[in-house]
């Protein structure tokens, strides 16, 4: 089907996707991300206008977008408009969980080409940016000229703005678009991240002076006490960056767990 220019698609959810992200989400879920949502909206003084929120973990396979998407769902449910950006153009995966077009998306915009916002479900208030045709050079591009102009343009259009990145101790981009956030989201998965990987994290972003502004626990009911510390090494999981000639191959991972807990 050819799309004119500016179209908005709806697209139908299938029953994955309405369980995960839908209506169909279980109680506990739904509330954790209430929950998350509450510590966003105080995190943030009314000075604010249309905080710029990414969301980022350090190692694949932590249940970011999961996050990022749930996130964008609950703030949009209470009426405000969302935009919800797929900044992860590496391994991009928003498009896949929630069954929309992938191409033309964020990558496509910064390069001067139609970018084309979309629609999830029921949910009006709630605009998707996908992450477009993988780019030679991601990092490049989140840290432009243009995607700080994109950003203060959509600032004027939108309540807040959540954008899905990348790992930080994968690939730069997360660091590198840091400047132009409001604040960081660090998703931290209970059976999965390890401490080595947690900690090069935190001192990268200390480096570059992101502004943490709270942690999501994942999978906090999964396998053992639940202490990220005591999980995985580092190796057995591998890097991001196995589809790019680098790195071992990640293991598969369900990001979409239902235990969901946020500290601020």
């Amino acid at each position: 089907m050819v799309k004119k220019k500016n179209q908005t698609v709806k697209q139908p959810l299938t029953n994955d996707v309405d369980a995960f992200f839908g209506k169909n989400k279980s109680f506990a879920a739904t509330e954790a991300y209430k929950l998350l949502r509450t510590n966003i909206q105080f995190s943030f003084s009314t000075e604010t206008k249309c905080p710029v929120i990414g969301v980022t973990s350090s190692l694949r396979g932590e249940g970011k977008s999961t996050t990022s998407i749930n996130l964008a769902i609950a703030l949009a449910e209470t009426g405000k408009r969302v935009l919800l950006i797929d900044a992860d153009m590496r391994l991009p995966s928003v498009a896949e969980k929630l069954n929309l077009e992938l191409t033309p998306g964020l990558s496509n915009l910064l390069v001067e080409q139609l970018g084309m916002k979309q629609k999830f479900s029921n949910v009006e208030t709630l605009d998707i940016l996908t992450a477009g045709n993988p780019p030679p050079n991601p990092s490049e591009l989140l840290g432009g000229q243009r995607m700080e102009s994109f950003l203060n343009e959509q600032k004027q259009n939108y309540a807040y703005i959540v954008m899905d990145l990348p790992p930080v101790t994968s690939v730069s981009d997360t660091l590198t678009v840091s400047r132009v956030l409001d604040g960081l989201l660090l998703v931290i998965r209970g059976d999965y991240a390890s401490k080595k990987a947690l900690n090069e994290t935190l001192r990268q972003m200390k480096l570059a002076n992101v502004h943490i502004i709270g942690f999501v626990y994942t999978f906090a009911g999964g396998r053992g006490k639940g202490y990220y510390s005591k999980y995985g090494k580092y190796g057995k999981y591998g890097k991001y960056g196995k589809d790019y000639g680098y790195g071992e191959k990640a293991g598969k991972t369900n990001a979409n767990s239902e235990k969901v807990s946020a500290s601020k």
